[in-house]
């Protein structure tokens, strides 16, 4: 790869973590006031919405079974598993569960990477390195971890986001909007029969339904972008990049709602902006 297209599969990586980061942000503020289920489900139908329809207008080239059946399961992993999370997030005492679930959801995918494409250079490796601590220091929640009970869901709900990675590389160079897009209508079809299960009447505002969709857009393009960087580059490296996108809801936390982070979430996010460029040079 010569020394300039090395660095396209990193640029799509770097506008992943700005539209997953983001869309992170938009929902978690969306779901502060409604249900949170229900802010996802709407999530995941305006951006298998917007997948579809750019796929139609652009007349991309339809999958075929094999790549069709890796992005049904792609989505329908990564569903279950932040179904999961949000589940471990709903007690209120499940501090591991953030870091454990997006360390695991970029190490083994990024191993997986490293096994079929062989191990990356000395500096892309201490990258990889660098930008796992950093994911750590990120997603650390603030305070007491508290007990450890929400430990199995923690690992179940990265076992699910890696799952999402390995099998969205497996869809190999078919259209990667009809990829997104079947993996969001899978993940849609999950969501939704989550909230039909739930008792109750679920709470929802208009202008969280809003955030919502918006936030749902921003995440199908921050797939759709994933999908570029691994077939442009290498997995491991795509996985390890866009894993880096909670920096941006961070970020974008202290900038817009002036929530303050500690001094361990700004090492994290200065770790995760040294390891771009080791992992950039492949």
């Amino acid at each position: 790869m010569s020394s300039a297209a090395q660095f396209v599969p990193t640029g799509f990586s770097l506008v992943a973590v700005l539209c997953w980061g983001t869309s992170d942000f938009l929902g978690g503020y969306a779901s502060k006031r409604s249900d949170a289920f229900l802010v996802t489900m709407l999530a995941h139908a305006s951006g298998f919405g917007l997948m579809t329809t750019l796929a139609l207008s652009k007349r991309a080239p339809l999958p075929s079974r094999p790549s069709e059946v890796w992005a049904l399961a792609a989505g329908a992993l990564g569903g279950t598993g932040l179904a999961l999370f949000y589940r471990a997030l709903a007690s209120g005492r499940m501090g591991l569960t953030a870091p454990v679930a997006a360390v695991l959801g970029a190490a083994i995918p990024t191993l997986f990477g490293m096994f079929v494409e062989g191990a990356p250079g000395v500096v892309p490796f201490a990258g990889f390195l660098l930008a796992g601590l950093g994911i750590w220091l990120i997603s650390r929640p603030e305070g007491a971890v508290g007990h450890p009970e929400g430990l199995g869901l923690a690992v179940l709900a990265g076992l699910g986001f890696a799952g999402f990675f390995i099998c969205i590389h497996r869809t190999g160079d078919s259209s990667a909007l009809w990829s997104a897009a079947h993996s969001r209508f899978a993940s849609l079809v999950m969501v939704t029969a989550i909230v039909l299960a739930r008792r109750g009447a679920p709470k929802l505002q208009s202008r969280a339904a809003t955030l919502g969709l918006i936030a749902g857009c921003l995440d199908s393009t921050g797939t759709l972008l994933f999908i570029r960087a691994d077939q442009t580059g290498r997995l491991d490296a795509a996985v390890v990049l866009t894993s880096l996108y909670p920096a941006i809801t961070v970020l974008l936390a202290r900038w817009v709602l002036k929530e303050h982070f500690t001094r361990w979430k700004a090492v994290g996010i200065l770790a995760a902006l040294l390891a771009v460029p080791m992992i950039a040079l492949q």
